[in-house]
């Protein structure tokens, strides 16, 4: 895998199917599909990206993502990060306010036309000028890009340019929905609309428990249900279950239940 870091637009390339990678979105990410197919999940639907396709990735969510290279080929995509501060000064240079609240949607299509075409293609001449470190000349392209998506789509505005922050939900529907995700609790506690003290304290009096140990035996108890009673199979479902690597879910998974997960595998197969 090729990358530019260091810059909120970046280019990427991936010879292999992918699926790591943590699963918050904390800023709003747009996203140009050049080659290959994105599939983003949320555990309700489904979203896929094809070569050309153009989206809006909005923040604050929780999704598993694969990256898949066409046939003989490579995934490459163009991701450009919204960061707050830019999202802000933007907002406030151009008196843009978000009029009403728009429901969270992972994966929300952007338009085609020329304008966004031929602005796409500038951004490719800046990759192979090797100019993504200018961060004044970055900020400023996103800005630009900011103005033709409003152009194309007006009503994003009420996406992009609000700034409330998450309210207090329930913590026990919204674990037991989340667990799965790769993120850490400071993610968890922002989602739910609480500070990472309070999360604790409320997780404590709903599960009776530490965060970090529920976490990981309901990982590990759905994860013996595949691998035993659905006969999936250790390398299908780590990642699916929020485990960085294959190592350190076996090791856990042996800890807990006294001998590694792909003994279970060995003996369905007996």
């Amino acid at each position: 895998m090729t990358q530019t870091e260091s810059s909120d637009i970046v280019y990427s390339c991936y010879h292999e199917l992918s699926r790591k990678g943590e699963n918050f979105v904390p800023q709003h990410t747009l996203s140009f599909q050049l080659s290959g197919t994105f599939v983003l999940a949320d555990g309700k639907e489904k979203y896929r990206a094809e070569e050309g396709h153009f989206n809006l990735i909005q923040k604050n969510q929780l999704v598993k993502f694969v990256k898949y290279p066409p046939e003989n080929g490579v995934f490459e995509s163009m991701n450009i990060y919204l960061r707050e501060e830019i999202l802000k000064n933007t907002a406030k240079e151009y008196e843009l306010l978000s009029d009403y609240f728009v429901p969270v949607k992972p994966l929300v299509p952007i338009k085609m036309n020329a304008l966004l075409e031929n602005y796409m293609i500038s951004l490719r001449t800046m990759i192979e000028s090797n100019s993504l470190g200018n961060k004044p000349l970055v900020d400023l392209k996103i800005k630009e890009l900011l103005l033709i998506l409003l152009e194309i789509q007006p009503d994003l505005k009420n996406i992009l340019f609000d700034f409330s922050e998450p309210h207090k939900i329930d913590l026990e529907a919204f674990m037991n929905q989340n667990y799965r995700y790769n993120v850490n609790l400071d993610r968890f506690a922002y989602l739910t609309g609480r500070s990472l003290a309070t999360f604790k304290r409320d997780f404590e009096k709903v599960f009776h428990t530490s965060p970090h140990k529920w976490i990981l035996q309901m990982r590990l108890n759905e994860a013996y249900f595949l691998i035993k009673e659905m006969g999936r199979s250790v390398s299908d479902i780590y990642i699916d279950l929020g485990f960085e690597d294959l190592s350190h879910f076996s090791y856990t998974f042996k800890k807990q239940f006294g001998y590694s997960p792909t003994k279970i595998e060995q003996e369905d197969k007996i």
